[in-house]
Order: structure tokens, then C-alpha cells, then sequence
């Protein structure tokens, strides 16, 4: 005999919902894309703008002051103008982005383009996961919200083979491609293209039916839960969602984010924060934003560091496909716990081998005997273990652990907590990893990646299977 939650699944649209979490997930896409293009285009920039090592971390970095303050903005604009208005806004500034940071002719403008392209991976990033989360049913909610990640390395997969397919052409990042412009500024014009795609293809889906309710249009709301779920099912969604609202009517605001009976802020909220902290302090951008001159810095050649990269993307593709078919299966929160306790292991094993590196003739760094391979595949499990875990099921939780009143405020804060932890752990690497060290600076992500299992054991809540309206907090 079928449960209610697979009686339900049987009646829902899953065809019309499986196209709209398409579209809304080329938001992931762009994330990953433009959050990894970076990795192979640091010599062209380095040669062009003459930059050192603080100048690379400020360029590198950039994207990360717009991604903070979009996840900030776009948590409460979405709560104004809508979920499809604020991914189509950052659609535009991707396209934006990807043309100015091409054509750039010092690092200023560089910078620019790069926090332009950071507002949209800031926005992309929260918004994307709530608006699957608002119209995707609760028993298959955790498969598809996964998704999102499963696009955002895809993206950032797609901009490694982009950057090694155009590099190994020219001859390498800084050598001349089409129209005489180096192969690094047609790594960024390339992002146009995906961009443009996103943009269009939001056009034609709904925007979101909790929303819908809340702006107080009802009959809208019906109907697009109507080609969700079956009529039946539109008229009591809107009567929960009404109901989930009803005792504490008004706009959405920051301050909801207090609860008014203590004055304190919110639990929930502070497990939000500390689920995006952590998925940060465990250093995953390091592999994303630096992994070419990571490898570079231990012996590799750049093509081989690019190719690499590649593998890294594949197999985090693979661990986030994994994360899809058991989300809903064991919950959240023991894939948390796995990835935490994997995460530390995989991490220590790294500082290891870093720790053993020697400097040769000509300040070429290598690993002795077979440390660089051991660095590589501890290197690849930690991506692996991050992706079946952390990578997908922080933003699952984002999207759907905060109640309906707070959602988008409770999306604007951890989303800029992200974002500013994400911004200290990728602006502080190219310095730490010179000193003190990578040996050193791997162990405190280690450590950090420990402290998270004890995080999760006593603050997160499992959200397997509950509806949006049943959340606590």
C-alpha cells in the first residue's frame, strides 16, 4: 500500500516540475561557472594587470564582495518583487559580467565586472534553492532541491574544460587565440552564452505559489499549484500556506528574524548561519578558485594541474548524483555527519603530504616518493565526500529549514554569512599558503571540517519529508 507522501507523489505534475527546477537550476549553473573560470585565467591576469600576490587574491576575491552583498539583498528583494523577478536580475548581471571582465583593461575594471558577476552568483545562489523548494513536493523535495549542486559543478566543471580546451588550443592561458585576444579573456566571453540561455529560459516559468499567497494573489497561486499538484491538491496548499501565515500576518521583514517573546534571535537561524560558515571554513573554494596553481605549486605542469581540475569536477558530479538518490532515502543529516567525519580524515591526509614537500633547483617545490599522489587522492575524496554532503545539502537545508514568514530573511543572513566566509577563506590562501604554509593551512581546514560533525550532532534538525509549512523556528 502506498504512503501518503507516495500517494501524493502519484497525482503531482512531475514533468511540468521537473522543467521548471531545470530552468531554475542553470542559476547553479552560472554559479559554478562563474565562481570557476577564475581557476586558469590567474597567469593572463598576473601578465596583464601585473599583479603579485596580494593583487591576485584581491582579483580573485572580487566576485566574492558582490556574491555577499547579493545574498543579502536578493533573500529580501525576493520577498518583494518575486523569486523568478530576482533570478532573472541575476541572469542579466551574469551576461554583464562575463562581457566587461573579457574586455578589461586594468585591474579596476576587472574588479568591477567581477563583483557585478558576484551579485549574481550571490543572488542565483539563495534564490535558485528556495524557489525549487517552494514548488517541488515534500517526498522527492531533498532530490531535486540536490540538483542545484549537482548544476553548480557542473558549471564549474563546464569552465575547467572550457579553460583547458581554450589554453591547450592557444598554447597556453596568455597566448593569442581568436581576433589576436589572449586565450584567459575568452574564457570569460564564453560565460555569455549560458547566461543569455538562463535569461531566456526563466521567462517561461511561473513564479513561485507560496509567494504568490503572500503578495495576497490567490487565484495565481492556484493556479500554478494547480498544474503542480491536481486542483484538489492547489485549494489545500493555499489554505496551508495561508495558514502557516496567519498567526503572524504581515510583510516579511528582517526583524522577524527576532523572536518576539525573548527578544533573542532565532535558533533556527543561527543553524543556518553556522551550516553556511562551515561549508566554507572547510576550504572546498581553495580546490575551486586556486586548484590549477595549487598543483602547480607542488610540482604539476599547467596542463596537467588543468586536467586535474577536470577530474575534480567529474568526480564531485558523481558523489552529488550519489547525494540524489539517498537524501530522501537517510535525511540530511547523517549525510552531514558522513561528509564532516570524511571531510576531516581526507583533509588531515592532505596537510600530510603537503607537510613533506621539499624545494629543489630553481624553487621548484615537489612531493617526495609517492606523496604527490597520495596528496591527489586525498585531494579528490575530500571533493568527493564535500559533494555528497556539505556541497548539496547546505543549500537544501537553506531553502527549505526556515518557516514560511522568515524564509527569505532567514536566506538574506546565512546567505551573506556564506558568502563573507567563502570571501575569507579564498582572499587569505594565496598568503597562507605561503606562510605558513600549505602543511598548516590544510590541518586548520581539517580541524575545521572536525568541529563541523559536533555542529551538526547538536544544532541540526532533520527536515526529511516535512512540508515547508510544518517548519519550526
Amino acid at each position: 500500500m502506498a504512503t501518503a507522501a507516495e500517494s501524493g507523489l502519484m497525482r503531482v505534475n512531475l514533468g511540468f516540475i521537473t522543467a521548471i527546477v531545470a530552468v531554475a537550476t542553470i542559476g547553479g549553473f552560472m554559479f559554478g561557472y562563474d565562481s570557476g573560470v577564475i581557476n586558469g585565467t590567474q597567469k593572463g591576469l598576473e601578465a596583464a594587470f601585473d599583479l603579485g600576490k596580494l593583487g591576485i587574491g584581491i582579483n580573485v576575491g572580487a566576485i566574492l564582495v558582490g556574491s555577499s552583498l547579493g545574498a543579502f539583498g536578493a533573500g529580501r528583494l525576493a520577498d518583494l518583487i518575486g523569486r523568478r523577478s530576482v533570478m532573472l536580475i541575476a541572469a542579466a548581471l551574469f551576461l554583464v559580467s562575463a562581457l566587461l571582465a573579457g574586455a578589461a583593461s586594468s585591474s579596476a575594471i576587472f574588479i568591477i565586472a567581477r563583483i557585478i558577476g558576484g551579485l549574481g552568483v550571490g543572488a542565483a545562489s539563495v534564490i535558485s534553492p528556495v524557489y525549487i523548494s517552494e514548488v517541488t513536493p515534500a517526498a522527492i523535495r531533498g532530490r531535486l532541491s540536490s540538483v542545484q549542486q549537482v548544476m553548480i559543478i557542473t558549471g564549474l566543471t563546464g569552465a575547467f574544460v572550457a579553460n583547458f580546451v581554450l589554453a591547450r588550443y592557444a598554447g597556453g592561458s596568455t597566448a593569442s587565440l581568436w581576433l589576436d585576444y589572449p586565450a584567459w579573456r575568452w574564457m570569460f566571453w564564453l560565460q555569455s552564452i549560458p547566461a543569455a540561455i538562463y535569461f531566456l529560459a526563466l521567462l517561461i516559468i511561473p513564479e513561485s505559489p507560496r509567494y504568490l499567497v503572500v503578495k495576497g494573489h490567490k487565484d495565481q497561486a492556484r493556479a500554478v499549484l494547480t498544474r503542480l499538484f491536481g486542483a484538489a491538491e492547489a485549494d489545500r496548499k493555499v489554505a496551508e500556506i495561508e495558514a502557516s501565515l496567519a498567526a503572524d500576518h504581515h510583510k516579511p521583514k528582517l526583524s522577524d528574524l527576532i523572536d518576539k517573546r525573548t527578544g533573542r534571535i532565532r535558533p533556527i537561524l543561527w543553524t543556518g548561519i553556522g551550516l553556511a560558515v562551515f561549508q566554507q571554513f572547510v576550504g572546498i573554494n581553495v580546490v575551486f578558485y586556486y586548484g590549477a596553481t595549487l598543483w602547480e605549486a607542488v610540482g604539476f605542469s599547467e596542463d596537467y594541474a588543468l586536467q586535474t581540475n577536470i577530474l575534480s569536477g567529474v568526480l564531485s558530479i558523481g558523489a552529488c548524483l550519489a547525494t540524489i538518490a539517498l537524501v530522501d532515502r537517510i535525511g540530511r543529516k547523517p549525510l552531514l555527519l558522513i561528509g564532516s567525519a570524511g571531510m576531516a580524515v581526507t583533509l588531515a591526509t592532505v596537510a600530510f603530504a603537503f607537510s613533506t614537500a621539499v624545494t629543489g633547483a630553481g624553487n621548484a617545490v615537489t612531493l617526495p616518493g609517492h606523496n604527490g599522489l597520495v596528496a591527489l587522492i586525498a585531494a579528490n575524496l575530500y571533493v568527493i565526500f564535500f559533494n555528497l554532503s556539505w556541497g548539496p545539502i547546505m543549500w537544501v537545508m537553506l531553502g527549505e529549514m526556515f518557516p514560511n514568514q522568515i524564509r527569505g530573511s532567514g536566506l538574506a543572513v546565512s546567505g551573506f554569512a556564506q558568502w563573507i566566509a567563502n570571501a575569507a577563506i579564498s582572499v587569505s590562501f594565496p598568503a597562507l599558503a605561503v606562510s605558513p604554509g600549505l602543511a598548516i593551512t590544510y590541518t586548520g581546514y581539517a580541524l575545521c571540517a572536525a568541529i563541523s560533525f559536533f555542529f551538526v550532532r547538536r544544532m541540526v534538525s532533520e527536515t526529511r519529508g516535512r512540508e515547508l509549512e510544518d517548519m519550526e523556528g
